[in-house]
């Protein structure tokens, strides 16, 4: 029998890519990465793409939270938590740990598990450690679920600033002097510890700045002009990162470079430069975040230094092996001569933030940026590559 003029049942329309959107965490950067995954949900396509908020409380659990961006701002000084979004204080959101299955779970104690459908790709808007340094990176790769950013290996080394100037170091690139005091140093002797910082700037000279190697933000860095206020310097460090830098002040101007995965490879942004802060000893959270610090873009620079600082930026973003996108940040020294000072893998990212910023003068806004990302992601397999 012929079907030729039977009736004909219209086609389904594909589904579209969905989305999660991953925020907070366990770090001490919780409260800008809402802030950060506010924006971006505001600027994500929902004609493209199908959109799932996912909090990570400070204390760990995952959390389903309401999809309302404008609740997600930092309001009178005060950043916003998951605490404060999350639908429940008791559920958790349970990702698959079976690359065969994309399918987000929800369970809420004595209730039925229920089933949130299937994601196709996460954007971890998570900064710090306990996500931007590897580990939530791992577990996407053993759940098969591709992901906006760097893998494993650029996660972790972008967020200890001790292996990523030893990597920058091996690929040629030029950091500044540094010394470490590891968690087991202090410990074991911490007279022995401190002299090893003192003889540090015996050698480089006061100010020195004291930082957790693996935090971001600004977090627990002190500037330090003397030894007086060495140990109070350490223990702020510490409150972090049992693990703390020590780096030499390098006078000259700062400068920032983004970039970003494109389809043909990764190219560099016009770059910024961070004037100095008056209020502020140096570009610290508050500056960033709060004041919100005005970088000049583009940097009042020289084409040849303009050329310079992005070719040296995309080659830390290979020395790294990064993927989707990287700021990166530099010292031009009085002598002319660029100085990496450190990557951010998952740089601030909110419309205010110099990575947009920069983006945006190049040519590429915010939302096409963030339409970049989650496409530059779902191109990519997991596993090796």
């Amino acid at each position: 029998m012929s079907t030729e003029n039977l009736p004909q049942s219209p086609e389904q329309a594909p589904r579209k890519p969905r989305v999660a959107v991953v925020f907070g965490g366990r770090s001490s950067e919780h409260g800008i990465s809402v802030v950060t995954a506010g924006a971006v949900l505001s600027a994500i396509d929902r004609t493209k793409y199908d959109v799932l908020p996912i909090g990570i409380t400070q204390d760990g659990r995952w959390a389903l939270t309401a999809d309302e961006p404008e609740r997600m701002a930092i309001v009178d000084r005060k950043q916003p938590s998951v605490e404060q979004l999350a639908e429940s204080g008791e559920g958790g959101v349970v990702l698959p740990v079976d690359p065969a299955n994309r399918e987000v779970v929800y369970n809420e104690p004595g209730s039925v598990p229920k089933a949130l459908g299937e994601v196709d790709v996460v954007f971890p808007m998570l900064h710090g450690p306990y996500g931007e340094d590897g580990t939530l990176q791992g577990l996407l790769e053993l759940s098969g679920v591709p992901y906006v950013g760097s893998g494993v290996l650029a996660s972790a080394v972008g967020q200890d600033k001790d292996y990523m100037k030893r990597v920058f170091t091996s690929f040629g690139l030029k950091v500044g002097p540094y010394v470490v005091i590891r968690p087991r140093e202090w410990q074991q002797d911490q007279s022995a510890a401190r002299k090893k910082i003192v003889d540090f700037a015996g050698e480089h000279g006061w100010p020195l700045f004291v930082k957790p190697a693996r935090a971001g933000s600004s977090f627990g860095i002190t500037k330090v002009d003397d030894l007086a206020d060495l140990d109070e310097a350490i223990e702020e460090a510490q409150r972090h990162d049992p693990k703390i830098i020590v780096e030499a002040l390098l006078r000259g101007r700062e400068i920032e470079c983004g970039v970003l995965e494109f389809e043909d490879g990764p190219r560099a942004s016009v770059p910024a430069e961070i004037p100095p802060v008056q209020s502020h000893a140096f570009y610290d959270f508050e500056a960033k975040y709060i004041d919100a610090a005005d970088g000049i873009v583009p940097a009042p620079l020289t084409e040849e230094q303009t050329a310079e600082v992005r070719r040296l930026a995309v080659e830390a973003f290979d020395a790294a092996s990064c993927e989707g996108l990287v700021r990166a940040d530099f010292f031009l020294t009085e002598d002319g001569e660029f100085v990496i000072n450190e990557i951010n893998t998952m740089p601030g990212f909110t419309p205010i933030s110099m990575y947009p910023r920069m983006w945006r003068e190049t040519g590429v806004g915010y939302a096409e940026l963030v339409d970049r990302l989650i496409q530059a992601a779902l191109r990519r397999s997991t596993g090796l590559r």
